[in-house]
């Protein structure tokens, strides 16, 4: 498997991404994009420092500015930096979710606009293993920007003028930058925080920074229950996602997060646009479509959301994978700012997460159920004659709707895995159709 994936460069560090990758990976975005300035920052993970010295020196090699963001970077505070810079492009090392040993590069043209598969890491991919550059008229140099103040000024702006109250919230980092996002508006805020794991370190000593995955998601619950607190939130390693957990310390699916920040969002914008990932619930449709919006379901993958959400002037994107994005943040993800309008939501209408949620449990679903297999299409193009009878769609994978169940198979970029999600009108009725799919996925 390519470290030149299908969202970003990744791999383990320094065995598959190392100084010499990171270099000549530099060079490469500088002439894929013809930039004269490229943004670069870091995280807290083993190597990122090193790595982002070698971009650098790709970079200004091969003739173009490096703008180092001053200390440790999350994701957002990257695309942000980077159109504050007004910068060609930028590089943010991180991976994301990926556990301690790996490392990597986020890729975005002018304006946090991704870099894709699609869209150039295969051609920067060519570039790098030919080892094979223009020649630069001159040598690039280095500065550093601090672009915090701005910042912590432009995710209050996101998050909006509505009251916050002093409320109670557990927030695990995970060690990773998710911490360092909390901090910067602590101070802006009369919220009562109950820190977790906010010291970064990329080995991340206490549980991975994956939210997705329920047992990381343990202590944050436990914590809740014992501080009473109002609400828990936990971040993944780049904070770019965030999940949810109640007052009872019950996980809030991502999809009623999404309805309850819509319903804020549509009330300033009537009429706008909502983009839901293609594994939502049936309720997110529902909400916006009530609510006076217009739904849009689009393909899994941020890249893929950005340019559908630029496309149709989306307001705001929530996705199952616990990923927000604003149109005002140039179309990206603001974990933190998510976290905001939730407290100033549940300010505002004096009540607890759990009070907000439990309208919207209409549906009983199974979250994502991962099978190995290795003839992906082969497996869905069975599923898509199977329930032929249904609404299908093939926009990612195969979904297929009925009148009171559907499902959805999408295969992995990066593992030989078709990742299953079904809802239905009833708990019995999903458990009937869940246990069926995976019996003919797994035959």
């Amino acid at each position: 498997m390519s470290i030149f994936r299908a969202y970003d460069v990744r791999g383990i560090y320094p065995a598959e991404i190392n100084e010499e990758i990171a270099y000549k990976t530099g060079r490469a975005f500088v002439d894929f994009l013809k930039a004269k300035t490229i943004l670069v920052s870091y995280d807290m993970r083993n190597g990122s420092v090193s790595l982002k010295d070698a971009l650098a020196r790709g970079i200004t090699d091969q003739g173009a500015d490096a703008v180092v963001v001053k200390g440790l970077c999350s994701t957002p505070k990257g695309y942000f930096a980077g159109c504050l810079a007004g910068a060609d492009g930028s590089m943010l090392v991180n991976a994301s979710h990926n556990p301690g040993i790996y490392n990597g590069f986020k890729l975005t043209r002018k304006g946090a606009v991704p870099v894709s598969g699609e869209t150039g890491i295969k051609e920067i991919e060519k570039l790098v293993l030919e080892n094979r550059f223009s020649k630069p008229e001159r040598r690039g140099s280095v500065k550093e920007t601090d672009v915090t103040k701005e910042y912590i000024d432009h995710i209050l702006m996101l998050a909006g003028t509505g009251r916050i109250k002093p409320l109670k919230i557990a927030v695990d980092a995970g060690n990773g930058m998710g911490g360092r996002e909390m901090e910067h508006v602590l101070d802006r805020t009369p919220l009562d925080v109950v820190k977790m794991y906010f010291e970064p370190d990329g080995r991340f000593p206490n549980h991975e920074a994956n939210p997705l995955i329920e047992e990381n998601l343990r202590d944050v619950r436990k914590r809740v229950l014992e501080e009473g607190a109002d609400l828990g939130v936990a971040f993944d390693g780049d904070a770019d996602r965030v999940f949810f957990v109640d007052d009872k310390g019950e996980i809030v699916p991502s999809s009623f997060i999404t309805c309850i920040i819509a319903e804020d969002i549509l009330r300033k914008n009537p009429g706008g646009k909502i983009v839901y990932d293609i594994r939502s619930s049936w309720i997110v449709k529902e909400t916006i479509e009530r609510l006076g919006g217009k739904p849009i379901m689009w393909r899994v993958g941020h890249s893929f959301i950005k340019e559908c959400m630029r496309r149709e002037n989306a307001v705001f994107c929530g996705e199952f994978s616990g990923h927000y994005y604003f149109r005002d943040n140039f179309y990206a993800e603001s974990a933190v700012a998510a976290v905001l309008k939730i407290v100033q939501i549940m300010s505002g209408k004096g009540k607890k997460l759990s009070e907000l949620a439990d309208p919207l449990r209409k549906y009983f679903a199974t979250g994502e159920i991962n099978s190995e297999v290795e003839d992906k299409d082969g497996k869905m193009k069975e599923l898509a004659e199977i329930y032929k009878n249904g609404k299908s769609c093939r926009m990612d994978g195969v979904r297929v709707d009925f009148e009171d169940w559907w499902f959805i198979a999408r295969p992995s970029n990066t593992e030989p895995l078709l990742r299953l999600c079904v809802e239905a009108k009833t708990e019995e009725l999903m458990e009937e159709k869940r246990d069926e799919v995976l019996e003919i996925i797994r035959r």
